[in-house]
């Protein structure tokens, strides 16, 4: 059970990065006002699940004074969760960017 916190953290990291290519390669559609803001929210959302199932999985091995595990994952857990904020804040502003240069609007993204 324990081990599908790891499965689901990986799965809602891929989708929090897939979610805003989808939303670029349909840019060029007209109708595509509500579906940016909800895709955007979806991939914030899927990090954020991410991110708290590491939090649960690392509770877990702390409850389990699982020290050694900890010490050998600490630091790439760490960087891995860096890595997908950055490039989560990176794909949504660049998807924020084409839609306000799509509709020509400079002050509201909504």
């Amino acid at each position: 059970m324990v081990g599908l916190l790891n499965l689901c953290s990986l799965v809602l990291g891929l989708v929090a990065w897939i979610l805003p290519v989808v939303n670029l390669m349909r840019y060029k559609k007209h109708d595509q006002r509500m579906k940016w803001a909800v895709l955007s929210i979806l991939s914030i959302s899927a990090c954020t699940l991410s991110l708290c199932f590491q939090i649960f999985y690392t509770k877990h091995l702390v409850e389990r004074e699982d020290w050694s595990a900890l010490m050998d994952t600490a630091g790439t857990m760490a960087f891995v969760a860096a890595v997908l904020i950055i490039v989560t804040i990176i794909l949504n502003a660049i998807t924020l960017i084409v839609y306000r240069i799509r509709t020509g609007n400079k002050d509201v993204p909504g």
